[in-house]
């Protein structure tokens, strides 16, 4: 680098004052080796910190003496008050915020990881297969090492001390083994066998990680199904349902309420309505005589060991029960059985095949030792225990650990993951289940207490908090029957399996992936059946005019706010979100809320704002414009029609048009205009394309030469073209074309001031010689034509441009004529003498037209 600095800095020094430098010199790396620098006044300019290095060389020291430092980053500000030359101004370049505490804060670092990541596609496949490794190897393996970290060290084995974090589930399989003492046995190398001692770290980490995902997992099923979760807030919500209870039944409230009521039933009875205002009076009774039993104690159906969720509970557990053929029906036996079955089928049986290859349990001592292995938490016992079995495959798989149990570790991981996905699924349902009904329970309240009493929406109230108490027992029962069929399946799945467990540990994920989303529609369908029942108590207790009749004949309740028992399909309510997502969106006030911006959810509704709010601050200025442009349109056309009717030719002409194509080329109009303006006056379309085919190759073909007299050139070229161009179908266009050069040629020659002198033998002279090149060069030199006259000079251009005009003019009048070739042939004689008159080469002298 410093190198590279010297060499830079002496370059610099070479180049002086001579030549400014810019660019950015970049190796493969990407490292921009000098921005810019600029050497202007024999003072060097240099941009970025890092060029400071090489002006710093010893060698360069004395020059930076007496030189002002701190000029502002890129812009090169003159050195003042230094006297010697080739003086150095360094300018520092380093980002001013890079200390800036906002630079740092964890949003703004975010924004450029990502914008870093985004860069290219290597650095986002790398992320994302680093991002692949930590969620599936390293993430399990942080699990377990952190349980084995804060738990009490043990005897030395692959997830013992999880188990000491894991002891307060209690789960235990079927053989009464706790799943938190599970052990994977292998050997861990040593100081001479390093490779089983790293595959042997890395299976214990997977291990550590799966033991805690799945004994979670079946713990959390097994917890929810209990009830045990119930009893941490019941005597807080028991309280809370007494004192509301005090607050709410008293008898001002019940005399209240039971008069409104008597209105109802006056006002049916005023109407005719007979029938309603008896089933009014009815609902009055009925309410109460129910109303003090329930508010002794509110929430006794939903707390108590006897109410509706523990005979929902109990009912599905009996029919798990039977459907796995086990006679005993208490509710804590079966919950362990459970929890005992899902153990085996997912945590023993495919830790036996990750550890051993297949299932050790099938022979009896191996499946003894094995159990009491484990259940004493020794590594060594089950090592042991295994050896004396007499499994051989057992114990050499034991014995040697391979990466193939790593890839098994990294399957199970995914697949315990799903299963807890599942008991958390299921934990929510039925714990969402109780606290529904401990809500609707304290809603209740307001209902016996008053609202019950009332006619209308606050009777359905009351009646859809009711109904849902009793659904919630149906809810729990089915609940329970889902997961007692659930385990049902998969304890047949296992045992037909035999040793090829990991097949149905994979066909068990994917029906955990399918139970959840059936669990999902059980809950749905149950939602709808409890909007039903509590729709149809409501209109009955209405009678038959209480509600607003729907399709086929079912109405809907007052009170129901559209949840009748007809509700939407699955995936409508969707729709109807996205309905009213649409309505907000196009909404004015949520216009006005975001800031002035319309539809702010749509893409680009931002860039939208802009662009409006633009068009807005410009649209005085387009009018403008567009005004303007309209003027412009009309001055071009009225040009145009004067010059074509100029002599009476008219639009309708091929010289009108061509008149027209000519004053608006020479007032600068571009070519693609032209046609449009003609057109809208009337101009012939074939001779207007004639006319711009023939000023077209006129401008292509006129000499650029500076020395040349430019209106020369263009008559020269246009009737070159008369010549080059005959007979194909525009030689009239041609011949109008080379009479307006020619035209043009004349009113732009100057003409000999009057009664001036002229040299009329010189004129002669060149008269003699001006078809012929050659022969007038020789005759009349340079010196010849410096001698005579200006006026002389002009009165031989002015004639010569007469004769020329005269000669276009003849050739466009006998176009048709039998003389059309003799007359281009004088055209052609005409345009070499005013070619010969014009002087290309200053050692020519002057001519005719200076």
């Amino acid at each position: 680098m410093r190198r590279t600095a010297r060499t830079f800095r002496d370059r610099a020094v070479r180049t002086g004052g001579e030549q400014p430098r810019s660019g950015c010199r970049r190796k493969a790396n990407g490292l921009c080796w000098f921005r810019s620098a600029l050497f202007t006044d024999r003072r060097v300019v240099v941009h970025n910190a890092w060029l400071a290095f090489a002006w710093s060389l010893p060698e360069t020291v004395e020059q930076l003496r007496g030189c002002p430092l701190g000029c502002s980053p890129c812009h090169a500000v003159p050195a003042t008050g230094c006297a010697e030359t080739n003086q150095v101004v360094v300018v520092n370049n380093w980002r001013s915020d890079y200390w800036d505490p906002d630079r740092w804060q964890l949003p703004a670092v975010l924004r450029r990881g990502h914008a870093w990541i985004r860069a290219t596609r290597r650095r986002r496949w790398t992320v994302g297969v680093l991002l692949t490794v930590f969620v599936l190897v390293v993430f399990p393996g942080l699990l377990g090492a952190t349980a084995s970290a804060t738990a009490e060290s043990g005897t030395r084995s692959a997830g013992s001390s999880v188990g000491s974090a894991l002891g307060w589930t209690h789960v235990t399989d079927s053989s009464g083994v706790e799943g938190a003492s599970y052990i994977f046995a292998t050997d861990h190398g040593g100081v001479f066998n390093p490779g089983d001692t790293a595959i042997s770290l890395v299976i214990g980490l997977e291990f550590a990680g799966w033991k805690i995902i799945v004994i979670t997992a079946i713990w959390l099923i097994g917890y929810a199904l209990s009830f045990e979760w119930l009893n941490l807030f019941s005597k807080a919500l028991l309280g809370v349902a007494h004192s509301l209870t005090g607050q709410i039944a008293t008898p001002i409230m019940l005399v209240t309420a039971a008069t409104i009521g008597a209105f109802f039933v006056a006002w049916f009875v005023v109407r005719g309505l007979y029938s309603k205002a008896t089933v009014q009076v009815v609902t009055m009774v009925t309410v109460g005589l129910l109303g003090p039993i329930f508010l002794a104690e509110p929430l006794a159906d939903v707390l108590s060991s006897d109410g509706l969720l523990a005979k929902g509970r109990d009912l599905g557990i009996a029919v798990a029960a039977g459907l796995n053929g086990d006679t005993n029906i208490d509710p804590s036996h079966m919950v362990a059985t459970m929890q005992g079955t899902l153990t085996d089928n997912f945590a023993r049986r495919p830790l036996q095949v990750w550890n051993f290859g297949h299932v050790v349990d099938e022979q009896p001592s191996c499946r003894a030792a094995w159990s009491a292995g484990v259940a004493a938490r020794s590594e060594d016992r089950v090592k042991r225990g295994i050896g004396a079995c007499g499994d051989g495959a057992a114990k050499e798989s034991m014995e040697n650990p391979n990466f193939e149990q790593i890839g098994t570790g990294l399957l199970l991981l995914l697949a315990g993951a799903i299963l807890l996905a599942f008991g958390a699924v299921l934990a929510i349902k039925v714990i969402r289940a109780a606290l529904d009904t401990i809500y609707h329970g304290l809603m209740s309240i307001f209902g016996f207490a008053a609202g019950g009493f009332v006619y209308g929406p606050t009777q359905t109230f009351l009646i859809r908090n009711v109904v849902d108490g009793f659904v919630a027992a149906a809810r729990m029962t089915a609940y329970t029957i889902f997961l007692g069929l659930y385990v049902l399946i998969l304890g047949d799945l296992f045992k037909l399996a035999g040793d090829q467990v990991m097949v149905v540990f994979i066909i068990g994920a994917i029906f955990e992936i399918v139970a959840i989303l059936q669990l999902k529609r059980l809950s749905n369908g149950l939602d709808r059946g409890n909007e039903w029942i509590a729709n149809r108590f409501a209109l009955a207790v209405q009678g038959s005019g209480g509600g607003a009749r729907g399709s086929g004949g079912r109405g809907t309740a007052l009170g129901m706010a559209g949840g009748s028992g007809a509700k939407a399909a699955p995936g409508m309510g969707l729709v109807s979100g996205l309905g009213a997502l649409n309505t907000v969106n196009t909404s004015p006030m949520t216009a006005w809320l975001a800031g002035g911006t319309v539809n702010p959810l749509n893409p680009l509704a931002r860039a939208r704002r802009k662009v409006e709010r633009t068009n807005a601050r410009i649209s005085a200025t387009r009018a403008e414009g567009y005004a303007e442009t309209e003027l412009v349109r009309a001055n071009w056309r009225h040009l145009a029609r004067t010059h074509a009717n100029r002599d009476g030719a008219g639009m309708h002409t091929e010289l009108g048009v061509a008149r027209a194509v000519q004053a608006l080329r020479d007032r600068q109009v571009s070519v693609s205009r032209i046609p449009a303006v003609l057109l809208a006056e009337g101009a012939n379309e074939d001779f207007l394309n004639n006319a711009l085919y023939a000023m077209s190759v006129q401008e292509k073909t006129t000499s650029q030469n500076p020395y040349g007299f430019a209106p020369v050139q263009k008559a020269v070229a246009a009737a070159r073209a008369v010549e080059n161009y005959a007979g194909r179908g525009a030689d009239e266009a041609f011949a109008v074309q080379a009479f307006l050069a020619a035209d043009s040629f004349v009113r732009n020659t100057v003409a000999p001031t009057p009664g001036a002198a002229i040299d009329n033998n010189f004129v002669q002279a060149v008269q003699r010689d001006w078809d012929h090149e050659r022969r007038l060069r020789a005759n009349v030199p340079a010196a010849a034509w410096d001698a005579a006259g200006r006026n002389t000079r002009w009165a031989i251009g002015r004639e010569a441009a007469i004769q020329h005009r005269d000669a276009a003019l003849a050739y466009r009048e006998g176009l048709n004529g039998p003389n059309s070739d003799v007359l281009r042939a004088a055209l052609m004689r005409s345009a070499r003498r005013i070619s010969n008159l014009d002087h290309l080469q200053p050692e020519l002298g002057s001519d005719a037209f200076t």
